[in-house]
């Protein structure tokens, strides 16, 4: 099993504090299956992960410590996205500690910035994608903010309203939990490479049967929607998946 990076400096009381989806993705990506698929799709190319809504860190920290063990190749490079300064303050903190406890094994850890989605890349640049959404139905959705603060200090402290807005963003998906994740999956085609590849969590909630054949009669024939990670079941269905998305690329066009 490999080590989980030490996620003690987040401020917990407005970031979202690792939980049992953020160690099924750990695992997940630590798999067998996974890490098969992962070094040979990518065993001629450098590839860019990023994860959308970073919160601790604690999963993008992973995915470049154990770059070695995940992708076969040391030659990875890693960012995070969030909407949160003060997530995106902690992911830079926990990659670079998981960096300095991994010296052989670690990727290239770009940075993190706030943003949308994946507003802040280019089209078809991204190769991994990870994105653990705010998945719990909700009747409203928090606002998202229009435009994003500068990163603030150290010891400014935010309310108590302001403090229950930053966690509602990690956790409220509104309809069915589906709203914040819906817009990025309509997004895939444009964000992911050709060869690129989306890891997205779901809870039985999420209706996400229902949403894995929808995904294929949207995106097209050549998308290939699969279960790769799941905890324990509840009434019978899997509480938490992990989804895998992907085309089904000939490897010449790659």
């Amino acid at each position: 099993m490999l080590p989980t990076p030490d996620t003690s400096h987040v401020p917990y009381e407005r970031v979202y504090e690792p939980a049992e989806d953020s160690f099924l993705l750990l695992d997940t990506l630590s798999s067998d299956s996974e890490t098969s698929f992962l070094s040979g799709r990518f065993t001629d190319h450098v590839p860019l992960v990023v994860e959308i809504g970073t919160g601790s860190g604690v999963v993008l920290a992973f995915a470049n410590a154990h770059a070695q063990t995940i992708f076969g190749s040391r030659r990875i490079l890693t960012a995070g996205v969030d909407m949160n300064a003060y997530a995106c303050r902690a992911t830079i903190q926990t990659a670079e500690k998981a960096q300095r406890d991994s010296p052989m094994t670690h990727g290239v850890y770009l940075g993190s910035s706030m943003g949308d989605l994946t507003t802040a890349w280019r089209s078809n640049v991204v190769d991994v994608l990870i994105f653990n959404p705010p998945y719990v139905p909700t009747e409203e959705m928090p606002l998202r903010p229009e435009t994003f603060m500068p990163e603030p200090s150290p010891s400014e402290k935010p309310s108590f309203d302001d403090e229950s807005y930053l966690l509602a963003l990690s956790y409220a998906g509104g309809k069915d939990g589906m709203e914040t994740t819906d817009r990025l999956i309509d997004s895939l085609p444009d964000i992911l490479s050709q060869r690129g590849c989306a890891y997205i969590l779901f809870c039985a909630q999420n209706k996400p049967d229902e949403v894995k054949l929808r995904i294929v009669r949207q995106l097209g024939s050549e998308w290939r929607v699969l279960t790769v990670g799941s905890s324990g079941k509840t009434a019978g269905r899997e509480k938490l998946q992990v989804v895998r998305i992907w085309r089904d690329t000939p490897a010449a066009s790659l």
